[in-house]
């Protein structure tokens, strides 16, 4: 069974996401992302959008700065980004799944499986190994696409 309002609340969110991507400069080696974390108690801790604060830093991993900074408490949150969080980065830096992970996040929400334009999308795959649970919500994938139309 469906819940509704679950996923009326996710479909909302999820569009905020998307909607803090559109702050990225677009470069042609990297996408545009928005994410927003959650704690627990469903209690917004952090935004962040890729290269907010450094050209190489991914909005999952920005949010995630920021709540550490603060000292959240993310065990039980969700993230929510408009793009699959990366599970491989060709930086050599810490994947956005693995960031994930280990902040004790147990729900991810996002609209676009990753492009195979820089590297092969394991993120879904690492995240549901680690049991995250995942939600797709590939209504909104248009919407994703659209702001990163420079890069397909």
């Amino acid at each position: 069974m469906v819940d509704t309002k679950q996923n009326n609340l996710d479909v909302e969110r999820l569009k905020e996401a998307i909607e803090l991507s559109r702050k990225c400069t677009p470069v042609d080696r990297a996408f545009s992302v928005g994410a927003m974390v959650f704690d627990r108690n469903r209690v917004l801790v952090a935004t962040g959008f890729s290269r907010e604060n450094d050209p190489n830093v991914h909005a999952e991993e920005a949010a995630l700065q920021k709540a550490t900074t603060q000292n959240a408490d993310l065990v039980g949150g969700t993230i929510y980004s408009s793009l699959e969080p990366c599970g491989r980065r060709l930086s050599g830096r810490k994947s956005c799944a693995e960031r994930i992970i280990e902040a004790g996040i147990t729900r991810v929400v996002f609209a676009l499986s990753e492009p195979p334009v820089f590297v092969e999308a394991t993120g879904l795959t690492k995240l549901r190994a680690a049991g995250v649970e995942v939600t797709v919500i590939d209504e909104l994938a248009d919407r994703v696409k659209e702001i990163n139309t420079h890069l397909f």
